[in-house]
């Protein structure tokens, strides 16, 4: 079982989260960098002296703000600058795959920086397995979180034309192996911010939140209890804290 160093970053803006993702990212790539020129070498030595990648899993949630992913479109961006300024929205483009999505207080956003070379190269796997992580913690409140065929996150409804709405986007980058970026699940998030996107590209589909479903508000760190404890027995994993 392998080790993955949990933290909680609290609320902070996009672009410091961004950056410090991308340091825990380098330095993952910088060991496998070394590890190489080791076996080239032929100098590598045995398990214990041999440097490792470190896994992390971060969690956070943001001010207001806007991303656009690599295979986005900016015209799924439904408000002018002006008015975006005016409502305290920040915008960036990233790095990650997707399109348009939101984040914001309230919502929960999970950033595992995994190298999965040490767990399998299969992207489709993973981000599968971020979705059961997800899908699990619904199940703990009743509700039945499901995939759509043919896009990523977790929906309900999702065969049910009209009625479709999401609850969680995923988008992700890797390098070398190394994963960054990853999933936004609403729990007690204003709903009302994406009304001025087309989410992750998607016409004619709703957003939907925990608190939404359950007619309540949740409180965030029962929610991020659970998603911790689903996410070692998913990727069967043990979480330390930071």
């Amino acid at each position: 079982m392998q080790n993955v160093f949990f933290s909680d970053w609290g609320s902070m803006d996009y672009k410091t989260a961004w950056d410090r993702q991308d340091v825990l990212l380098r330095e993952n790539v910088e060991v496998k960098a070394l590890v190489r020129e080791l076996a080239t070498a032929g100098e590598a030595a045995g398990p214990a002296t041999t440097p490792q990648t470190r896994h992390h899993l971060v969690f956070v949630e943001h001010p207001p703000v806007y991303t656009l992913g690599k295979s986005g479109k900016i015209e799924h961006v439904l408000i002018g600058e002006q008015e975006r300024l005016e409502k305290q929205v920040d915008f960036f483009y990233t790095n990650r795959g997707g399109d348009i999505t939101y984040h914001g207080p309230g919502q929960l956003v999970a950033y595992p920086v995994l190298d999965l070379e040490r767990f399998y190269t299969d992207i489709g796997r993973y981000l599968r397995n971020l979705e059961e992580v997800i899908i699990r913690t619904m199940a703990e409140y009743g509700l039945k979180g499901e995939r759509s065929p043919g896009e990523t996150g977790v929906w309900m409804d999702a065969q049910l034309q009209g009625r479709e709405r999401k609850i969680c986007a995923l988008g992700i980058r890797c390098s070398r192996w190394i994963t960054m970026h990853g999933l936004a699940f609403n729990i007690n998030n204003d709903l009302q911010y994406f009304d001025y996107i087309i989410p992750c590209g998607i016409q004619n589909k709703q957003v939907t939140s925990l608190q939404k479903e359950l007619g309540r508000a949740v409180p965030m760190e029962e929610v991020k209890e659970k998603v911790k404890r689903n996410f070692e027995e998913v990727f069967e994993v043990r979480l330390l804290q930071e």
